[in-house]
């Protein structure tokens, strides 16, 4: 059953880069932390790479009340996370990873928990280099932590 689940899964994956790509994103590796019964809030990660440079400038889902783009980050020793108003930027041919303690998707005003295993409805806005937007519409699997299927370069453990 389980390795039903990963093809399932690797199917959506590969479905959602190959819509993605024809918008000038490919996205790979979608995934949301699951959450708690009373949990108001979690985090959707993924990898971005734009064929030409572009920026994600927004995110909505129906299962969140408030989706916004944000950044993790230490400053005197103090970590903190703030929402990107203006967006992130996508540099041509450079993947952009949104990851736990980075950039990140944030789910908050969660109208039910994101149970492990489901999927979850995102929808990512993009803006190119002309100002032009274009939307992709996700399909997220939802889990404990990223999907088996990470490029073997992401999981790699340094100090």
């Amino acid at each position: 059953m389980k390795f039903s689940k990963q093809l399932i899964t690797a199917a959506l994956t590969t479905v959602c880069a190959v819509s993605a790509f024809a918008q000038n994103v490919t996205i790979t590796n979608a995934w949301a932390r699951a959450t708690v019964q009373g949990q108001k809030a979690t985090g959707a990660f993924m990898t971005l790479t734009a064929k030409d440079n572009a920026k994600l400038v927004g995110v909505s889902s129906p299962v969140a009340g408030v989706a916004e783009i944000h950044e993790m980050k230490v400053e005197k020793d103090v970590m903190k996370m703030a929402a990107l108003p203006n967006g992130l930027d996508l540099p041509a041919g450079k993947a952009v990873e949104l990851k736990p303690g980075s950039y990140h998707v944030m789910l908050m005003d969660l109208k039910a928990p994101l149970t492990k295993d489901s999927t979850v409805p995102v929808t990512l806005t993009f803006q190119d280099a002309k100002g032009v937007k274009s939307n992709v519409e996700l399909k997220v699997q939802v889990g404990m932590q990223a999907p088996l299927m990470q490029h073997p370069k992401q999981m790699d453990h340094k100090h």
